[in-house]
C-alpha cells in the first residue's frame, strides 16, 4: 500500500498544476505536449513501481497495461477538471500526449526489466 502513496501525491501535484488558471506559457508551439508526455510518463513510472511491488520486481505486460490505463484515465479526468478552470479548456491532443507518454514510460520499464533478466 505504501507504494501507492507517491502515485497519489503525484496525482495531487498534477491536479494543483491543472488548477492554475493562467499557467506560464511554453515558448515553442506544441511543446506543451512534450510537458504532458513527460509528466504522464512520470506518473506511469510510479504506477508501474506500485503495481509491480517495487522497481526491483518483475514488470509484466499486465503491469504495463495497468499503468497506461490508470495514467490515461487520470489524464482524462484532468482534462475534464480543466474544463471547469476558466480560461483553461479540455484538449484531446493533451490527453493523447498524456497517454503516449505513459505508454512510452511503462514500456521502457518493461524493456529494461527484460534486458536485466538476460
Amino acid at each position: 500500500m505504501k507504494l501507492w502513496v507517491p502515485v497519489a501525491a503525484y496525482m495531487a501535484v498534477i491536479f494543483v498544476l491543472s488548477s492554475i488558471p493562467n499557467p506560464p506559457t511554453v515558448p515553442q508551439p506544441g511543446s506543451d505536449k512534450v510537458l504532458h508526455f513527460l509528466l504522464y510518463g512520470g506518473l506511469a513510472a510510479l504506477v508501474v513501481r506500485a503495481a509491480a511491488g517495487g522497481f526491483d520486481r518483475p514488470v509484466t505486460i499486465r503491469t504495463v497495461i495497468v499503468a497506461v490505463m490508470v495514467s490515461a484515465l487520470y489524464g482524462a479526468t484532468d482534462e475534464l477538471h480543466q474544463h471547469f478552470v476558466p480560461p483553461r479548456q479540455m484538449d484531446a491532443w493533451d490527453l493523447a500526449a498524456d497517454s503516449v507518454g505513459a505508454a512510452a514510460s511503462a514500456l521502457a520499464l518493461y524493456a529494461a526489466h527484460a534486458i536485466r533478466r538476460e
